[in-house]
């Protein structure tokens, strides 16, 4: 099955019934900055679906609009079934949403958290505490399901926000950027996790993140996200598999002078097995029928442009290489184009 541009699979390509569905959602905050513009959204039921885009491409906003924390400014959109404008309540029983920051009291003890969550949800008794005790000990939270939450580490309070976002048992579980600022083993950890989420839970499961292998290892479909909207949408290996040939990166000594790029861009792309080159200061990149073979001709054609080159790399296809095809910038540039000032009167921080 192919990889799908610009909107959810066709109708056709579909097997199971929408979890989540997006159409032309649009939001502006003050100051003209457009977090998203036309977000369209399908979202099997059951499986791990991947929002994937750096800082600042919209993917928090269209989690916020999607949980009923925000309102679009055009479009519609449902979860489980429910508009989340129509129906905000039947949308909050049917979801778990687990955060970029931590929703647990810091004061309390890992099961009060828990036990407050499910009593929330209007359950009690005996069930809400065997629930608790059920997650505790799932989450490898029992040892320290007495002690206060301010005294856990990274890793626990992670395992622990997930654990408060499955208390009542919902049909869609949202994960905004559920690994950032974890160690590389806490990380795996999460990861192990969410995959045990899916794949014995059935949930749906909404995984946003700005981390390629984040994507790759655990999004059975990924919709790739830049300036608001969706670029291209397909699994992983459909994505990468589109793209023929290696990808050849090359780092000049020094950045390619302004008003050179366009002609030096269109004397490697005419050279044999050459394509989809692209240039930008310091960083070359293409695509080569056969990479190792195309490095020496490319070499030979930068220098003599008086462009010398650092260092050069040869790969097989990777997200990042789908995301510059499509987005017509790198993964690094789009997340250092969003750390970048924001001008005075536009709001910061869209996500």
């Amino acid at each position: 099955m192919a990889p799908t541009t610009g909107g959810p699979a066709p109708h056709h390509l579909r097997t199971r019934a929408l979890a989540v569905e997006t159409n032309q959602l649009v939001k502006t905050y003050p100051g003209g900055v457009k977090a998203l513009d036309g977000m369209e959204l399908a979202v099997e039921s059951g499986i791990v679906f991947g929002l994937l885009g750096p800082n600042g491409a919209g993917k928090s906003t269209t989690v916020k609009i999607l949980t009923t924390l925000a309102r679009p400014d055009a479009g519609t959109a449902a979860v489980a079934g429910h508009d989340v404008l129509r129906h905000p309540g039947r949308v909050r029983a049917a979801i778990g949403v687990v955060a970029q920051k931590s929703g647990a009291d810091p004061v309390a003890t890992g099961r009060e958290n828990l036990l407050l969550q499910r009593r929330l949800y209007g359950l009690r008794g005996a069930a809400c505490a065997r629930r608790a005790d059920e997650l505790l000990a799932r989450f490898d939270l029992a040892d320290a399901g007495n002690r206060p939450v301010k005294g856990y580490s990274g890793g626990m309070c992670h395992r622990l926000d997930v654990a408060l976002g499955l208390v009542h048992r919902p049909e869609v579980l949202f994960l905004d950027e559920p690994t950032t600022g974890l160690d590389p083993e806490a990380r795996a950890a999460m990861w192990e996790e969410i995959a045990r989420l899916a794949g014995e839970d059935g949930l749906t499961i909404v995984l946003t993140t700005h981390y390629l292998e984040e994507a790759d290892r655990l999004a059975e479909r990924i919709a790739i996200v830049d300036r608001g909207r969706v670029v291209v949408e397909g699994t992983p290996d459909e994505l990468k598999g589109e793209l023929r040939g290696d990808a050849v990166h090359l780092e000049l000594s020094e950045a390619v002078a302004d008003g050179a790029e366009p002609p030096l861009r269109d004397a490697l792309t005419a050279l044999p097995g050459v394509h989809e080159v692209a240039v930008d200061g310091r960083r070359v990149s293409a695509r080569a029928d056969d990479g190792a073979a195309a490095v020496p001709t490319l070499l030979t054609a930068l220098e003599r442009a008086g462009a010398a080159v650092a260092t050069a790399t040869v790969a097989r296809p990777s997200l990042d290489d789908v995301y510059l095809r499509y987005a017509g910038r790198s993964f690094d540039e789009a997340e250092a184009a969003a750390e970048a000032p924001v001008p005075a009167g536009a709001a910061g921080g869209v996500r």
